[in-house]
């Protein structure tokens, strides 16, 4: 079995048992990227540049034994990177639908909990676009061949610290891209997502 596969597995496993009279939470999510992409070509290093962006969804939050909580996420993720490639400027700017499977750790008072989370995240290329040294617009074209500018779908890891406030949860966290994004084969090409988000969360409904 592959090592997402069991990762799944282990996860549905986790959430069929919880205690099924825990109240579930469910709220949104609103937030910033400051993102780049990793580029490494033959060997070579290129510098990213970061770029801005925004991220948003919902969430929902499902007690576990103690003080954890599973806490799976839908988002649009809006990250990307600049570079400069010798003399050429060149900008990536793709968005995500991006699912985050999350377990957190929460310990304080009533009025302010501290949340240790971390978990993995899956991603699929729904559009963004790029931009020249001439500052022309493209589509991002997503695919697996040489033509396209990206691969279309995006596997990491997440994990940070969080704040929450009667109620509404600031949070700050760090994403690792494991999957090389990079279409092209011919130069042995490697890119992969980095994202630092600042998060806004607020729950908006009990079950």
């Amino acid at each position: 079995m592959k090592p997402y596969l069991k990762s799944a597995l282990v996860i549905l496993l986790t959430v069929a048992f919880t205690d099924v009279h825990a109240q579930i939470k469910s709220g949104y999510i609103i937030g910033l990227n400051l993102s780049s992409m990793t580029l490494k070509t033959n060997g070579i290093s290129s510098n990213p540049e970061t770029q801005e962006g925004i991220h948003l969804g919902g969430f929902i939050e499902i007690p576990l034994t103690g003080k954890f909580t599973f806490q799976p996420k839908l988002l649009f993720s809006a990250k990307g990177s600049n570079y400069k490639i010798d003399t050429v400027q060149y900008s990536l700017s793709p968005v995500y639908i991006e699912v985050p499977l999350i377990f957190a750790y929460k310990f304080g008072s009533d009025a302010v909990k501290i949340s240790l989370f971390a978990g993995p995240y899956f991603a699929c290329g729904i559009g963004g676009f790029t931009m020249d040294s001439e500052g022309a617009l493209k589509d991002i074209s997503f695919g697996s061949g040489e033509n396209n500018d990206l691969k279309p779908f995006d596997i990491g890891f997440n994990f940070g610290v969080g704040v929450n406030i009667k109620g509404i949860l600031i949070s700050a966290q760090y994403e690792i891209g494991l999957a090389n994004v990079s279409p092209v084969t011919t130069v042995d090409s490697k890119m992969k997502n980095k994202v630092i988000g600042i998060s806004i969360c607020h729950y908006s409904r009990t079950y």
